[in-house]
């Protein structure tokens, strides 16, 4: 069964880059809801569904986005929560990062452990990868495997051609003790590479006590001078070749575990558990996040069947259709929509034989056009976009493209299409593109990628 978290924790601290105090609570939420940001701190509180597809960049963290709300750093919670089990939980956070602590998920985890999780009354879905994923960035050598299997397993290496680090390997896995081993373990970076950051000033909350720092090369002396002078927070001794940080490394491999850390948040933007061995090599950020994306495609791509359970009250009906809708009977296409979240949208079509174009499509064969099948699901999906757009009745939905259609079987009179449309990429700059899939009972007849464009022409 899914679960949320037992009661509402808060931590209050610092954005690693702004340097701005910010607070976050972590409050329950009930089934099927997922983990989602709320920035409180903006008009009308905007909320953002921690989601591969909502990652809008990897620089020096993994941000999502949802229109011109925006949260960064969130991999350190999202592991913990992971590692928790916790399935739902709405994020309230008064400012764009998430507070970088001491760096690690430390503080995060001691408490939500110790809060505890509470079972709900949904049961619990997990992927399995329909086929083993490989993705590799030549330019930075990094290398993400992906290997169905029973449980969830990640097995992750380190090479960064330092001395001073040396290659690093940490792994995970349902026995692993997130709490004592991995969550304790911080951030680090190379001196050469943070110099620049630092002159620039864009890394306003960071110390000595929130991050390794390693200085894999010989400082010129000008530079330990500029460091000292401009930044005494952080530089308080002198700089020599070596890990910086006076306190020491908090186990071996720490560099390694945090990296561990990191997968493991980024992973978790599929949006349920996965089962498969995760093999790692290099890995950051940037290729996390697009193999997450590329699961996740892949979750919605082989989603179960939806069935249509006709005792069921629809999520919309026929009156609440016609007004996101501007079509109007005979080409009205839609009948109800049965289920419908942030990202797939189930409606229902049913066929008789009195719709007019069975009599010339065939008079002796009745089968319904394919091209309308396909409009059928352009309407389905029209529903989903503009169910989170204000005053839809202002917009319209024009096709931009189809691509991979298939018709897999004739659709003929007395048949019921249950039709799935899966949003692939959120909309931006007003265009959408989606998936789709429609069944007659547990058969597939057509399957498809549209990409579509949403026009406010109304006043």
């Amino acid at each position: 069964m899914q679960s949320t978290i037992a009661d509402v924790v808060a931590f209050s601290g610092k954005g690693l880059h702004t340097g701005a105090s910010v607070r976050m609570e972590i409050h329950p939420a009930s089934g099927n809801h997922g983990i989602v940001f709320r920035r409180i701190d903006l008009p009308g509180e905007p909320e953002i569904p921690a989601l591969a597809e909502f990652v809008s960049t990897t620089k020096r963290g993994t941000t999502i986005a949802k229109g011109e709300a925006s949260v960064s750093t969130i991999e350190h919670i999202m592991a913990t929560l992971f590692a928790c089990g916790i399935d739902n939980a709405l994020i309230k956070i008064n400012g764009p990062e998430v507070p970088i602590m001491d760096g690690s998920a430390e503080e995060f985890a001691g408490l939500i452990y110790k809060t505890g999780v509470k079972k709900l009354d949904k049961p619990r879905k997990s992927y399995t990868p329909r086929k083993e994923i490989h993705y590799k960035d030549d330019s930075s050598e990094a290398e993400i495997r992906i290997i169905p299997a029973k449980d969830y397993s990640i097995d992750l290496e380190i090479d960064f051609n330092s001395d001073i680090i040396g290659r690093q390997r940490a792994h995970f896995d349902q026995t692993s003790d997130f709490l004592k081993d991995i969550a304790p373990c911080r951030t680090f970076v190379f001196l050469e590479d943070v110099m620049p950051l630092l002159k620039s000033n864009l890394i306003k909350g960071g110390d000595i006590d929130n991050a390794i720092v390693i200085a894999d090369k010989e400082i010129p002396n000008e530079e330990k001078e500029y460091l000292k002078s401009a930044h005494p927070e952080i530089f308080t001794s002198d700089i020599k070749r070596g890990y910086i940080n006076t306190s020491g490394l908090r186990c071996e491999n720490e560099c390694a575990r945090h990296k561990l850390l990191d997968i493991l948040g980024d992973l978790s933007l599929v949006g349920i558990p996965i089962n498969a061995r995760i093999e790692a090599k290099k890995s950051g950020h940037s290729i996390n996040t697009i193999v997450a994306k590329i699961m996740r495609n892949d979750l919605m791509e082989s989603g179960a069947i939806p069935q249509y359970d006709p005792n069921k009250e629809p999520v919309v009906d026929i009156n609440g259709i016609k007004k996101l809708l501007p079509h109007r009977p005979p080409f009205l296409m839609v009948d109800r929509i049965s289920e419908m979240s942030e990202n797939v949208v189930v409606g229902i079509k049913t066929i008789g034989i009195n719709e007019g174009y069975f009599i010339g499509h065939f008079p002796d064969e009745p089968v319904m056009p394919g091209v309308l099948i396909l409009e059928t699901m352009a309407q389905v999906g029209g529903i989903l976009v503009l169910n989170g757009v204000d005053e839809p009745e202002k917009y319209s939905t024009y096709f931009a493209k189809i691509d991979k259609v298939k018709f897999k079987k004739k659709v003929v009179p007395g048949d019921v299409l249950v039709i799935k449309m899966v949003l692939t990429q959120p909309l931006r700059r007003s265009i959408v593109c989606m998936r789709g899939e429609v069944y007659v009972g547990n058969t597939l007849v057509c399957e498809g990628e549209m990409v579509a464009q949403v026009i406010k022409n109304k006043e």
